[in-house]
């Protein structure tokens, strides 16, 4: 059962537990990139047999299995998927920056390219969940952004089919190829090259622990979008609020992974031991109910506080990836929250809804990351130049500057490739 507690009882930092399992993966996934690098597709075809069961002798999807996987997903979802993807076109077009031109002095231009990147790479993660809300929000950004070309990679079933939503959610997306290879060596493919698979220059998209080590580590030879650590939402909720609804918000990250952390923060007692109970009675109805009961058991907390700003205070210092604001007139507060991924505003607002439908990106920052960092966006997919321009007589009016400013740091060359040009001039 979930536990509660007055919030002098807790310390703000153990508010959601951060602490991971001591899993040693980091020699396993070096060891695996090693392997792609020498073998490519030989060791991703080996390890696709091990790790997903699936004997294939090829990796990538074909036109064909993709044009199947349309009759077996009803038009239905395939309608709300279009409407998904409507929502998460028309909020990421917002994000689209513009080159700039900078031409106030004469003989003086300055300004700056946006380039979507030449290739991204999207990992989708299979086994216990598919998601092709993932491939929406990680291709409509990207798409947006220009980048020439998006591949993606998710494991297999071990008949050697994917999931048929997943490849569905591809095509309407965008995306220009996919690839049967899931776990580390999907990430090492992407950010090495293969036979089959392309060399990526941006990879993104949640992953296991596994996944996330291997981002790390090739986190150089290419870009990414950030090293996820387990789902969070922290809810924070006043006495009106109905306890029916905010168990099933806190369920809904708790269902996610036994490592997923969900709390309230509430100003009323009465709501919090309601929530309590409401946690127990619903749990046994979920599908994944004992990922969930994990979750519930481990990580699970209730804090009542002596008022909203002070629950705001906490979810400051927490910074959390996905932050409800159950309250009456939540845009009062809404100045007031410096830190989350996402912020759900009023009792309307469930996490799903941000998950799948409303059109902001669900790609979060996890792990406190959130201080510092911010939801995947098309700026993610692009890249800037600079570029600059003098004339002959702008560069006469400021080359000595230059000069000296070279000189003071000690480096000669640098002052000499200003002087040079006018040496004739000084004679």
């Amino acid at each position: 059962m979930i536990p509660i507690y007055r919030v002098e009882e807790i310390q703000k930092e153990s508010v959601l537990d951060r602490r991971a399992d001591a899993v040693q993966v980091e020699q396993t996934v070096s060891d695996i990139i090693r392997n792609v690098r020498e073998k490519g597709d030989a060791a991703l075809l080996s390890y696709t047999k091990t790790f997903d069961k699936a004997d294939l002798k090829t990796l990538e999807v074909t036109k064909q299995e993709i044009d199947d996987a349309f009759s077996k997903v009803d038009d239905a979802f395939q309608g709300i998927m279009q409407s998904a993807l409507q929502n998460i076109r028309a909020f990421h077009s917002r994000q689209k920056r513009s080159d700039f031109v900078v031409n106030e002095q004469n003989g003086v231009v300055l300004g700056q390219k946006i380039r979507g990147v030449e290739r991204a790479g999207l990992y989708v993660p299979g086994g216990t969940a598919a998601y092709p809300s993932s491939v929406l929000m990680n291709c409509v950004p990207a798409k947006i952004a220009g980048v020439g070309e998006i591949i993606m990679t998710t494991p297999p079933n071990p008949d050697g089919s994917v999931n048929p939503a997943i490849l569905v959610a591809a095509k309407l997306a965008g995306v220009d190829r996919i690839f049967k290879v899931g776990g580390a060596q999907a990430i090492a493919a992407m950010a090495i090259g293969t036979q089959s698979v392309p060399k990526a220059d941006k990879i993104v998209g949640p992953g296991n622990v596994y996944v996330a080590e291997a981002k790390r580590q090739v986190y150089g030879l290419v870009d990414i979008d950030m090293i996820a650590g387990p789902s969070e939402i922290l809810v924070i909720a006043d006495a009106t609020c109905n306890p029916k609804y905010v168990a099933a918000d806190l369920l809904s990250q708790a269902e996610h992974d036994k490592m997923a952390s969900a709390v309230l923060i509430t100003t009323s007692e009465e709501l919090a031991k309601k929530v309590q109970t409401q946690i127990e009675t619903q749990l046994p109805q979920l599908l994944r109910q004992e990922i969930a009961r994990a979750s519930i058991d481990n990580k699970g907390k209730i804090i009542v506080t002596d008022s909203i700003e002070q629950a705001i205070e906490i979810a400051n210092d927490i910074a959390p990836e996905h932050l409800e604001l159950c309250v009456d007139n939540p845009f009062d507060y809404l100045n007031e929250i410096k830190h989350a991924g996402s912020i759900f505003l009023g009792k309307n607002c469930p996490e799903a809804l941000g998950d799948y439908f409303a059109g902001p990106n669900h790609t979060l920052p996890t792990s406190g990351t959130a201080r510092f960092s911010s939801p995947l966006s098309v700026d993610d997919f692009v890249k800037k130049s600079q570029f600059i321009y003098y004339a002959k007589g702008a560069l006469q009016n400021v080359y000595k500057d230059v000069a000296c400013f070279a000189e003071h740091e000690g480096l000669t060359a640098h002052a000499k490739s200003a002087t040079v040009r006018f040496e004739d001039v000084e004679q």
